[in-house]
């Protein structure tokens, strides 16, 4: 067998043995591995290989009682891993992981896999967590300073821990980062839980395993080019915080002003870290806090320097019109002690006014063996491993019924995730090429209705003329980014006006509901809107 192989050559050659804990499977089903009596006695079962094993059992599907390859199909092993799940909550044990491997001729491939089941429910996170989005032009320092924070080690100088948070080739080879990025640390009552290697999916997972409060960062790019990715990463988000990053050595910049534009669109409260301080003599620092100061004002906020107020003021003053400003070196490490005292004592900020789950979806992919994994954050309520779901809207309107497999947490299998968490949920149900980016999952019960144009407040905050009928900026709402046609209700908007228009989608319909916010953009030409009324509806015969 091949080196990838490894996990499942060591469980064939230990083989299942009565004191060992190993157990062979070809496959396991609803209609006999549930049936009354069979599922107590293979609950029994798994429990004594557990116990065998010091709390960890393997459970080797697709191969025969004698250890021999048979492999069997996707469907089977999916089914086989639904069954393995309540098995092991019977037994009061979780799967933990999951290898697979292909098997068989190009004709007839079949599949082969190794459960690791641990002892113990699953984790239920209860603690306290907050959601911090990052924001602030290309190269100031975005990705390493948070890369410092979350490993609490010093940047050689070149942007090494930048390296923890960007994954794609091209984001490391050039140093650029070109998607969201997801990075958390946290605190006990006495310490902080830093990772020792962020690229590790264990490393994350202990993190959250340990941590009575965490801190989740959605690090956004700072390109010009990819502003659409990083609105995309303020609004999508459930995010708690805003943290504005300004570099020492250019100080603010129009992506700068862009940015800050839109945390405070979005009501975020948010900290100004002026970074790389370490770069350049104190007078040009003090020249960049001023420059920053200024640009508070110009947009009616209060500048507040936490080297002259200290922390403790900055926790009880930070608000929406109340910005703190510090001085931080990823290299030398400067203020990012502050950093850590601030997002251990910051209030969650995020109200969840409703008891129902919602979960805008803003990425999709499929684990083999899995099958369809839906990411985003929690809007509202909570979910479970077993929940009956809907996702929608599909291209015409219409909702699918799913069904939550497993949850995921930074890479920790969770039993729950409450709202403001940002998890990956696998999906029975649906194929992950029907997911797309903007759809949402809801409880089945619930009703939803997909719309084509909402009422809507807009401000125009920039626009080289007038909005008129049949303007057609990009939406950013939740996770969606659509072509839409506005129709304001007076038939323009000047740059500075306030007033309500009809936005209508240009190619679909989206779960809209009213109180959301939003940010358009066309061009230069951008504002920022809030849902007012969903029951108008535009005669789209024409």
């Amino acid at each position: 067998m091949s080196a990838d192989r490894a996990a499942l050559e060591a469980a064939l050659d230990r083989g299942e043995e009565e004191g060992g804990n190993v157990e062979f499977k070809e496959r396991l089903s609803r209609e006999v591995h549930l049936a009354d009596g069979r599922l107590e006695s293979l609950a029994a079962q798994l429990r004594h290989r557990i116990l065998s094993g010091d709390g960890t059992a393997m459970y080797v599907i697709g191969v025969t009682d004698d250890g021999g390859i048979a492999g069997i199909s996707a469907d089977a092993f999916s089914e086989s891993m639904d069954v393995l799940s309540v098995l092991a909550e019977e037994a009061g044990a979780h799967i933990e992981d999951v290898e697979t491997w292909g098997v068989g001729t190009e004709t007839e491939r079949g599949r082969v896999g190794v459960a690791t089941l641990n002892e113990g429910s699953m984790l239920n996170v209860d603690d306290d967590h907050i959601v911090v989005g990052t924001a602030g032009h290309v190269d100031h320092g975005k990705s390493t300073l948070v890369g410092s924070l979350v490993t609490g080690t010093a940047d050689d100088g070149q942007g090494q821990t930048r390296g923890f948070l960007d994954v794609q080739p091209h984001e490391v080879e050039r140093g650029l980062s070109a998607d969201l990025s997801y990075a958390v640390y946290g605190f006990t009552d006495t310490d902080t839980v830093h990772m020792d290697n962020p690229h590790r999916k264990s490393d994350r997972a202990r993190v959250v395993e340990e941590s009575d409060r965490l801190v989740s960062f959605v690090d956004t790019v700072g390109h010009e080019p990819w502003l659409r990715t990083t609105i995309r990463g303020l609004v999508g988000q459930r995010l708690d915080y805003g943290l504005l990053v300004v570099a020492a050595d250019d100080g603010p910049t129009k992506t700068t002003r862009e940015h800050l534009g839109i945390l405070l669109a979005m009501e975020l409260p948010t900290v100004v870290a002026i970074t790389k301080v370490d770069m350049v003599d104190t007078d040009r620092v003090a020249e960049v806090e001023r420059a920053v100061e200024r640009l508070l004002r110009d947009v009616g906020r209060t500048p507040f320097l936490i080297e002259r107020h200290g922390v403790a003021a900055a926790v009880d003053e930070l608000s929406d019109s109340v910005v703190p400003i510090l001085r931080t070196s990823a290299v030398t490490m400067t203020g990012l002690d502050e950093l850590d005292s601030m997002f251990e004592s910051l209030p969650k900020t995020t109200n969840h006014d409703r008891d129902d789950f919602r979960m805008y979806i803003d990425r999709t992919y499929s684990v083999t063996g899995v099958g369809a994994v839906a990411s985003g954050t929690v809007g509202s309520g909570s979910v479970e491993a077993g929940d009956e779901l809907q996702i929608g809207p599909m291209p015409d309107g219409s909702f699918r019924d799913v069904e939550v497999r497993s949850i995921e947490m930074h890479y920790h299998r969770v039993d729950r995730a409450e709202a403001g968490r940002i998890v990956g949920i696998a999906l029975k149900g649906v194929d992950e090429e029907d997911i797309e980016r903007g759809m949402a999952l809801l409880p089945a019960e619930n009703d939803p209705t997909a719309v084509r144009s909402f009422e809507a407040e807009i401000m125009v905050l920039n626009h080289p003329t007038r909005i008129r009928d049949g303007y057609e900026p990009v939406v950013h709402l939740q996770t969606a980014s659509e072509a839409v046609i506005f129709h304001p209700d007076e038939g323009q908007l000047l740059p500075g006006d306030t007033g309500t228009a009809t936005v209508e989608f240009k190619f679909r319909q989206y779960l809209v509901e009213e109180g959301q916010r939003f940010v358009f953009r066309e061009g230069q030409s951008k504002g920022v809107g809030t849902v007012t009324d969903v029951t108008t509806h535009i005669d789209l015969s024409d």
